[in-house]
């Protein structure tokens, strides 16, 4: 999947419109918490300011407005977390299209230009043309950075890519390499290890890496309908009913195509998972809450909410042989300290293995922060959504849409 990048075009004295993804989580008094999705723009940022171009104009979302400007939602703060990571002023714009904006852009003194919400129109997520071309029209050429929104037909990711130049930024460039290798001729033993929540969310990548995969390791919530399918006892754990015949369905296929599947053999579980949150961390309210290993089967009346040692120890010794691993998926409720283990054991031992390790998005990346592993890891993936459909050999739409290297 070759694409043209910012690499490939002449961006000196251009207005050049990047599409950003700053949809980072703030505290209640719009304190940034994490400002790694800043971060991960800066080289395209910083190369595209190093071209000499006219004026760099960023654009993102934040949040979910809903089509309305809603003031919690604005990317002031983004703009002043900006100007101190690039050490030079950031023009923050109370819009993102229209005349005015226009007006401002061109005459402003500053280079790098932050513009208000996207998400603060309806016309953005309708992918409406009229917006599209609003956009489009103040700038020269378009750059997608974004891959947490490259799943979504937007108008900042798929519409605007209609009317101007449009390439890839070194971000959205990287996401693309690694992901690719690894799914289209991955170094062999290729480990896939699978978590989150629902079966529902992970049978498009099982089905897409079954035939290249050697062995499957399943962890977290959708353990438990794999479990149930196999006649195991989960007691009140997460379990998709309608899901049972495909789970056994998977087990089957891939017993056919020689390709092994781990499941846990015992499980961390609780009588309650009564929590309290504050911005940064969740901690069981109820200091009665009772915690316990067991094996295969868990009791009525409680819950699984990670893989016990022996699980670990197993995945562990299967993960030891691989040259390419694709986490996607934590494998168990690792926000909070005393269901985190499993999830922290296998990160910490993959770390220190000599392979490609790529980690999805979304909570797997949230996982491996927590444990301070980003540094040891391969490539961890700026996009939960978005990796999950890649990996599912889903065509992207906000990529697919930019122009191809001939």
């Amino acid at each position: 999947m070759e694409k043209l990048t910012v690499r490939d075009i002449d961006l000196s004295e251009k207005k050049v419109l990047v599409r950003c993804d700053f949809n980072v989580p703030q505290d209640a008094n719009l304190n940034i918490t994490d400002d790694t999705r800043i971060r991960a723009s800066l080289p395209t940022i910083n190369y595209i300011l190093s071209r000499k171009p006219k004026k760099l104009i960023l654009i993102s979302h934040l949040g979910r407005p809903d089509g309305k400007v809603i003031p919690k939602y604005s990317l002031k703060p983004i703009a002043q977390r900006l100007k101190e990571l690039i050490n030079q002023e950031v023009k923050m714009l109370n819009d993102c299209i229209g005349a005015a904006i226009q007006k401002e852009i061109n005459q402003s003194q500053e280079s790098v230009i932050l513009l208000e919400n996207l998400r603060f129109h309806p016309e953005e997520e309708q992918n409406e043309p009229n917006f599209s071309k609003s956009l489009a029209t103040l700038a020269d050429i378009f750059v997608n950075d974004a891959f947490g929104t490259a799943h979504r037909a937007h108008a900042s990711t798929e519409g605007v890519t209609h009317y101007l130049t449009s390439v890839a930024g070194l971000l959205l460039e990287r996401e693309i390499s690694y992901l690719s290798q690894a799914m289209e001729n991955p170094q062999k033993p290729f480990a896939l290890i699978l978590g989150g929540a629902k079966v529902s969310d992970k049978i498009g990548v099982i089905l897409n890496l079954l035939p290249k995969a050697d062995e499957i390791l399943i962890g977290g919530g959708m353990s438990y309908t794999f479990l149930r399918a196999q006649g195991k006892q989960i007691g009140n754990s997460k379990l998709e009913k309608d899901k049972l015949d495909t789970a056994k369905a998977i087990l089957e296929k891939a017993r056919k195509q020689k390709v092994k599947i781990f499941l846990p053999v015992d499980n961390v579980i609780t009588d309650t998972i009564d929590t309290i949150s504050n911005s940064r961390t969740q901690e069981l309210k109820n200091s009665r809450t009772h915690i316990k290993t067991v094996g295969e089967n868990i009791p009525d009346g409680w819950i699984g909410v990670d893989i016990g040692p022996k699980t670990i120890k197993n995945y562990c010794a299967a993960l030891k042989k691989a040259k390419t691993i694709i986490w996607n998926g934590p494998l168990g409720i690792f926000e909070l300290d005393a269901f985190a283990n499993g999830s922290k054991k296998v990160a910490g031992f993959i770390s220190q293995l000599k392979v490609v390790t790529i980690i999805g998005g979304g909570d797997t990346a949230a996982a491996i922060a927590k444990f301070h592993l980003e540094s040891k890891m391969t490539h961890i993936s700026t996009g939960g959504g978005a990796s999950l459909e890649f990996l599912e050999g889903k065509t992207l739409p906000g990529i697919a849409a930019l122009a191809d290297k001939k």
